[in-house]
């Protein structure tokens, strides 16, 4: 049986039908299809279109348009815009029943040597000393079966510096850390391991920006969802190795919420940096 992180790998390679042509698939479970899913399929078509000397994704710029439904197939269709001697640019729309659900743009770049510099990653505990999310919820699925369901697996580890209390969340300093590592090696392939990041940069920035409320995601009174998303790849990096993730919350407000977040490797060097705004809206009672 596969593990959790090959189900994953697997799901993030789209299958090739034409030149600038590609489908993916999405693991059948409602509501909808997760939006660094679709952020990653995106990246992984848009890097099969590039020639194959030395240019890597440098930045990518993406809004969700609509829902995804997990139980149809999605259609990636690639523009390719530009092909420049050391820039390279691609188009993307995601697509379901021909109608669009996603779009993003992708540049790539030759790698040149040039300036240095980069905001210091901020001094926070190791991960071996911190808990684990899926040992987390496992004791909360055990605590309260009523609330949260158990964990069937993982493909990443998660281990948040400060733990938000799911249960009475209060208003705290709009600012979440956390380290994440894949649980297995996975290559040395760097576009992979972009991919791989692709999608795992979804999984907090949203979440971070109610911080400051008495709110979290698992509050039934709250519809949300991501409006767009951009990622700066700045530096070599792995992901099978541990990734330290700040989140910093900008600013809620008009049903909205935009947070940024900057990632570093374990010895403090910043290779990627990423921005979202996302969709709060308290539901009318």
């Amino acid at each position: 049986m596969a593990s959790h992180l090959e189900k994953l790998l697997a799901l993030l390679k789209v299958d090739r039908v034409d030149k600038y042509l590609f489908t993916g698939r999405s693991p059948k479970f409602p509501p909808r299809v997760f939006g660094g899913q679709v952020l990653a399929q995106s990246l992984n078509a848009a890097i099969r279109t590039v020639d194959d000397d030395g240019r890597m994704p440098h930045s990518l710029h993406a809004y969700f348009l609509r829902p995804g439904n997990p139980k149809k197939q999605i259609v990636y269709e690639v523009d390719p815009i530009r092909d420049g001697r050391s820039y390279t640019t691609r188009r993307v729309v995601a697509k379901q029943d021909g109608i669009a659900i996603f779009s993003t743009s992708v540049s790539f770049h030759i790698h040149e040597q040039g300036f240095e510099h980069q905001f210091a990653m901020p001094k926070v505990p190791e991960p071996e000393e911190l808990e684990d999310d899926f040992d987390y919820w496992t004791k909360m699925s055990v605590e309260h079966p009523e609330r949260f369901k158990t964990p069937s697996g993982q493909a990443f580890y998660r281990r948040p510096v400060v733990r938000r209390d799911f249960l009475d969340p209060q208003p705290e300093e709009p600012v979440q850390n956390y380290w994440f590592q894949l649980v297995d090696p996975i290559g040395d392939e760097p576009i992979l391991h972009q991919t791989v990041l692709a999608y795992i940069s979804d999984h907090t920035l949203l979440g971070a920006a109610l911080l400051p409320h008495p709110a979290t995601g698992r509050s039934k009174e709250l519809s949300m969802a991501s409006l767009d998303h951009a990622i700066w790849f700045h530096r070599d990096f792995r992901a099978d190795d541990w990734l330290f993730y700040e989140c910093k919350v900008q600013s809620t407000g008009n049903g909205r919420g935009l947070a940024f977040g900057r990632i570093y490797d374990r010895e403090g060097t910043l290779v990627a940096s990423t921005s979202q705004e996302g969709l709060l809206r308290v539901r009318n009672k």
